[in-house]
């Protein structure tokens, strides 16, 4: 059966499976989110399956914004009529998984890592991916005082988020095609990864702990708010410039009993995304008036801007480079070569597409069939 790594499941679940999800609430791990009053529900509005609530969880990142942006202006609660949206918050791939399996979370807003590892774990019987949401967001950003180029890097300690998330496997394939030898699991090499959580990395930097870090948005501009520069934008290492950073799941049970509710939250994202790019001001503050709900503070416009411009939103889930993403880890040895068939089913994003008049888009062959 293909697998994570041992040593990769012992760090990356262990302690998650020895918490009860109420001490993970406690901790920050699929918190609450709060009700600021923006998505009421509509008089004489049906329940969508007979369902009282469905349960969403994403991460307080702009990599996510459909889900924040959607859950902000109203655009699920609008779908779902009289059946209430009940937005949870993550901070960690593998949270959010046993959250999806314990029943904690019916969707969620996902990084491709994650969905690999969740899927390929319960040897696909967990989750499937139902849509895409964004594309980029991910960038090389070092102290230019240390490093001038890339080829600066060698030697130095660069951060990325966890063991085996998708910015780690990133890196490590980077380095890889540089010529430099990493030890995975430890990190040690000709170049030092140091697995540093995003909200304490701008601390690190600060501090001069580290040299630089490969990670997402908004952490990347928050470093290059302290004096960092980019270095390389993770888009331009992919074809067309596009790559997957977040995908919608569904917990497998809940798509076969409640398919009409999961229809509800893929038309939802569609009808967001769409929003986004046509209004890409208003929904960068939509999306940061529900970091600060969420988290308490938004975030100051030298780090919302840049990071906002580098990240695209799509309903494709770009499937063929989630593939390749796997094959990183794979090369790695982060993860035993996979069997992802069936980690997709697009059945119903493509009758929601067929709707609006747009392609269907493609499981590049890793679909239900």
């Amino acid at each position: 059966m293909p697998a994570i790594s041992s040593s990769l499941l012992r760090r990356g679940t262990a302690a998650l499976a020895a918490l009860p999800l109420l001490a993970l609430a406690a901790c920050g791990y699929g918190s609450e989110a709060k009700d600021d009053g923006t998505a009421k529900i509509a008089a004489g509005a049906e329940k969508t399956d007979g369902l009282d609530s469905v349960k969403i969880g994403y991460f307080g990142n702009l990599t996510h914004a459909t889900a924040l942006v959607g859950v902000q202006k109203g655009f699920f609660q609008k779908e779902l009529g009289a059946t209430a949206v009940k937005p949870a918050i993550f901070n960690a791939g593998p949270s959010e998984i046993e959250a999806l399996n314990a029943g904690s979370i019916d969707i969620g807003w996902i990084g491709p890592s994650p969905a690999i590892n969740g899927y390929t774990k319960s040897n696909g019987k967990s989750l499937k991916i139902i849509g895409g949401s964004a594309s980029g967001g991910v960038k090389l950003v070092v102290n230019p005082a240390r490093i001038k180029s890339l080829k600066d890097v060698e030697g130095k300690k660069i951060a990325t988020p966890q063991l085996g998330n998708t910015q780690d496997v990133a890196f490590l394939n980077w380095a890889a095609d540089q010529g430099w030898k990493v030890d995975a699991q430890s990190g040690k090499g000709d170049v030092t990864v140091v697995r540093t959580d995003n909200k304490i990395t701008p601390d690190a930097y600060k501090s001069g702990s580290i040299d630089g870090a490969w990670v997402p948005e908004p952490t990347a501009s928050k470093l290059v708010a302290e004096g960092a520069k980019v270095l390389l934008d993770e888009s331009t290492l992919w074809p067309e410039k596009k790559f997957v950073i977040t995908n919608i799941i569904v917990r497998q049970s809940f798509l076969k009993d409640h398919p009409k509710a999961v229809e509800a939250v893929l038309k939802a994202s569609v009808e967001t995304n769409k929003w986004i790019n046509a209004h890409p001001d208003e929904a960068k503050a939509a999306a940061n008036q529900r970091l600060e709900t969420d988290a308490g503070k938004a975030l100051p416009a030298e780090v919302l801007d840049p990071a906002w411009k580098s990240i695209q939103f799509t309903d494709d889930p770009l499937a063929a480079t989630l593939d390749t993403e796997a094959g990183h880890a794979v090369k790695a040895g982060l993860l035993e070569k996979p069997d992802l068939k069936g980690i997709y089913d697009l059945t119903l994003l493509n009758k929601v597409l067929k709707a609006e008049g747009r392609p269907a888009v493609d499981a590049a062959g890793l679909g239900t069939s």
